[in-house]
């Protein structure tokens, strides 16, 4: 093996979205932390550049063409000159597709930080950076994987508040939630958000004061979304529902949801609670901050 890397789960605890402008794009902000929950990115030597899925998800991406992670292999292909060795990239996928967590830019985002030390280990974060910005709009904030305020299109990265590790619950009721569908409904609503960024203390102390903060804020995707595809509200009502949880809300597009909890046994509980209840469903105690080791 020449490495791996952890890709971790991406969670929006907010999201404010504007109108779109004249060349189609909604702008944003939003601030994005993530799990110790994730997928894992590989390298093995190989005869020649190759892709290979595993894990529990991998059939959801199976014979969908190219995809994130093979997209970003192409991209410093095309930056870097010089011999390159070939590589096997295997990607084990854990977190459920088109779930809102920004599985396909935090895949990519490991792939390059693992291709990079394979071809280019000179080649500057600033570059590494632009790369991924360019492969979508969670490209920048997922290459690190590093708690950031996004605004603009995704691109505008700016420092988080200081934040504590969270303990947390994530649900996926196992329905995707397309982000070009959930978009063109919240279009059709026409309930657009202020994306003025806004204020923010330097520190937040505790998980209660983060949870108090963000009972202020909003997805504004999250009737949309919920429109489309009325499982996520189920998975809202069950969260909000028990009393471990401090905070619930849509991460993204959808179609996973989050609980903020005062403790590890609190997020333990109210997994192994929901799991029994709703078998169906997708869920996994974690933390949220980052970044995390590549271990994790």
């Amino acid at each position: 093996m020449f490495g791996q890397a952890f890709a971790p789960a991406k969670v929006n605890l907010f999201l404010h979205v504007g109108a779109p402008g004249a060349d189609g794009y909604h702008p944003l902000c939003s601030l994005m932390v993530f799990a110790d929950v994730g997928d894992q990115v590989s390298l093995a030597p190989a005869e020649a550049l190759d892709f290979t899925l595993t894990g529990p998800f991998a059939r959801d991406l199976a014979g969908s063409g190219d995809n994130l992670v093979q997209r970003a292999a192409q991209a410093l292909l095309h930056e870097v000159r010089g011999p390159r060795s070939p590589v096997m990239l295997v990607l084990d996928k854990q977190l459920p597709v088109a779930a809102g967590l920004g599985g396909g830019s935090s895949d990519a985002g490991a792939a390059l930080r693992l291709l990079r030390a394979a071809w280019a280990p000179g080649l500057s974060d600033e570059v590494l950076q632009g790369l991924a910005a360019e492969l979508g709009a969670d490209g920048a904030a997922c290459l690190w994987g590093a708690p950031v305020m996004a605004e603009g299109r995704g691109e505008r990265l700016s420092p988080s508040p200081g934040l504590p590790v969270m303990p947390a619950v994530l649900v996926n009721p196992r329905v995707a939630a397309s982000t070009g569908a959930v978009y063109s409904r919240f279009d059709a609503l026409g309930v657009f958000g202020d994306v003025t960024a806004p204020p923010l203390p330097d520190l937040f102390e505790s998980v209660e004061e983060v949870a108090g903060w963000l009972s202020l804020m909003r997805n504004d995707l999250e009737a949309a979304a919920v429109e489309l595809a009325p499982a996520i509200g189920d998975v809202l009502s069950a969260l909000r529902g028990e009393p471990e949880t401090l905070f619930a809300q849509m991460s993204g597009s959808g179609a996973t949801c989050f609980a903020l909890c005062a403790s590890d046994i609190e997020a333990e509980q109210l997994a192994e609670g929901l799991g029994r209840l709703r078998p169906d469903w997708w869920v996994r105690r974690c933390r949220l901050g980052g970044p995390w080791p590549e271990t994790a």
